[in-house]
């Protein structure tokens, strides 16, 4: 068991190093034509998008990849003048599994929870990260309770860039199924590097009634008339680009009160006219990339564009028990015309010569844009 942690370890920094190496590195590779990312202009900002990290999670061997993802992303705060990470949950693949299979994963819940800490704690006090849970975050495996060992492992005081007490962007929580104020129902203030005011929802897995009740009283106040308010949940909208109409997994105590993306869009977003952007995962219908991406665009009540998209890359690299998702981040360049530059990076793949071709994604539905309304 020692030599295995020792190798692990060794594994980890090896692969730290590669990525802290490239992360300097803002040339052209001269056998790809591609160069490591940066800002179109220098006036504009990043918001990086990580997709379901469960898979990197539930085999050990997979960790240090999510890990060095984590640490790309810290190193590339200054060259791509990122100010806000966001994940799309299932943060682990079984929330409370006592006994790994081995086929399905060789880390226990409270393993894959502390390997998932573990690497989003390098970002604490350098850049604000806001999670939301998906389903694999409770029950045991699945969503069979709405129990998670979630606010065991994320608080409140842990980021200084989140904290309210130290100025962070957190401005309040709704308490969750078990009554608790966590991190499972946030909402968060942040005033982006170009000077615009964004509200940022963080929804648990499939919202329970009083939690949309909850937001859309926030979203209502006075005071955010001028923001770009902004959705994260886990589940949300398919690869189809049509808003996901049921919950997949009623295995809740009361299965009744739970919320689908269309649920949300009636009940939330197209009511109040100050949403904008809709962030999701879960979804993963194939081995494909095309599979676990998805856009559309639908105007809200007071007339703006709200932009929906889904993200997710977990079934990518060997499908369900490959390497966790080939290292794909989104990286959201913000300008100042509002205009949002989609490009979809694995600084993964480019970290090693062989595959450092296959390191951007350059489809449609990987390299776009939008635009934001003021």
């Amino acid at each position: 068991m020692k030599q295995k942690k020792t190798l692990f370890i060794l594994l980890l920094i090896s692969v730290s190093l590669v990525f802290s190496c490239i992360s300097f590195f803002h040339g052209q590779d001269t056998k790809t034509g591609f160069a490591l990312p940066a800002l179109e202009n220098s006036n504009s900002w990043t918001m990086v998008l990580i997709p379901d990290p469960q898979t990197y999670m539930k085999f050990k061997r997979n960790q240090v990849i999510f890990h060095s993802m984590m640490q790309w992303i810290k190193m590339q705060k200054e060259n791509l003048n990122i100010g806000l990470v966001l994940c799309v949950g299932d943060l682990v693949e079984q929330n409370a599994l006592d006994k790994p299979d081995g086929i399905n994963g060789d880390q226990t819940g409270t393993e894959q929870w502390k390997a998932s800490k573990a690497a989003f704690r390098q970002l604490d006090g350098v850049l604000p990260y806001i999670l939301c849970t998906g389903n694999h975050d409770y029950g045991i495996s699945n969503s069979e309770t709405r129990e998670t060992q979630f606010p065991d492992y994320f608080n409140v005081t842990d980021n200084s860039l989140v904290d309210p007490v130290k100025n962070g962007i957190l401005k309040g929580m709704c308490k969750n199924a078990q009554g608790n104020r966590t991190l499972e129902n946030a909402y968060y203030e942040f005033i982006s590097p170009l000077g615009r005011k964004f509200l940022i929802f963080s929804l648990e897995w499939s919202p329970r009634n009083e939690v949309v009740f909850w937001a859309d009283s926030i979203a209502n106040m006075k005071k955010y008339e001028d923001h770009i308010a902004t959705l994260l949940t886990h589940s949300y909208l398919d690869s189809d680009n049509e808003r996901l109409l049921t919950n997949p997994y009623p295995k809740y105590l009361n299965a009744l009160d739970t919320n689908s993306g269309e649920d949300l869009w009636f009940k939330l977003i197209k009511p109040n006219g100050i949403f904008q952007f809709v962030v999701a995962g879960h979804v993963a219908n194939s081995d494909d990339h095309a599979g676990q991406v998805g856009f559309r665009t639908d105007k809200n009540i007071a007339g703006k564009d709200v932009h929906q998209m889904l993200f997710n890359a977990q079934r990518e690299g060997g499908g369900w028990h490959g390497n966790g998702g080939d290292g794909w981040l989104r990286l959201l360049e913000f300008s100042a015309d509002g205009t949002v530059h989609v490009q979809t990076f694995s600084p993964y793949l480019w970290s090693k010569e062989e595959t450092r071709d296959r390191a951007w994604r350059k489809m449609e539905i990987d390299d776009f844009t939008f635009r934001l309304s003021f």
